[in-house]
């Protein structure tokens, strides 16, 4: 059955966010403890390229069905996990990127940002998926938590829209964003 992509993220309602981010089935990494290890022979790039073997991964489906299974663990480690088997897989910066932003408000007329993923995931910053500041004040670079310890890196334009955003709800000087009741400041430390 052939992909197909879901609609953008400005075209969404928050309800229809909501669902995409419901409607995401994840198989249950976490509870999985597999006793062989090994590794993937597997990257992913800073650009958010997968690879195996040296040869890129170019069918979408392949991507979200490996991303699926990736945790990282306290050592920073990236994980291809099954109940058979432990991974080890090469990640540059981050294993996901974020692609898209769009911000709502919901029915308190408190703001929620959505974050569209290369995967095409949908991941709703907030405490259980922060936004994180690293980097410096010259080259800031921003992430957002998305399960079992993989993270998004903001892509250029995401980063703009929450540069953009930033700007029109806090101080330049206290640079912050507010999602799902949580305060993300934007300033590294």
């Amino acid at each position: 059955m052939p992909y197909e992509p879901p609609a953008e993220l400005a075209a969404l309602t928050l309800a229809e966010l909501a669902e995409a981010v419901a409607a995401r089935r994840l198989p249950a990494v976490d509870t999985w403890s597999p006793a062989r290890t090994g590794t993937s022979h597997m990257r992913i790039a800073a650009d958010g390229t997968w690879f195996h073997e040296g040869g890129r991964i170019t069918r979408p489906a392949m991507v979200r069905a490996f991303s699926s299974l990736l945790t990282r663990d306290a050592a920073g480690q990236h994980w291809l996990v099954t109940p058979a088997e432990k991974l080890a897989i090469e990640v540059e910066d981050a294993a996901f990127i974020a692609t898209d932003l769009e911000v709502r408000a919901d029915s308190a007329g408190s703001p929620v940002i959505a974050l569209r993923l290369n995967t095409d995931d949908v991941v709703l910053a907030g405490p259980d998926h922060p936004l994180i500041a690293r980097g410096t004040a010259e080259v800031p670079a921003f992430y957002l938590a998305v399960r079992h310890g993989t993270e998004a890196r903001l892509n250029r334009s995401t980063y703009g829209q929450l540069i953009d955003h930033a700007l029109a709800v806090s101080p330049p000087d206290a640079l912050a964003v507010e999602s799902l009741g949580a305060s993300f400041p934007l300033l590294p430390a």
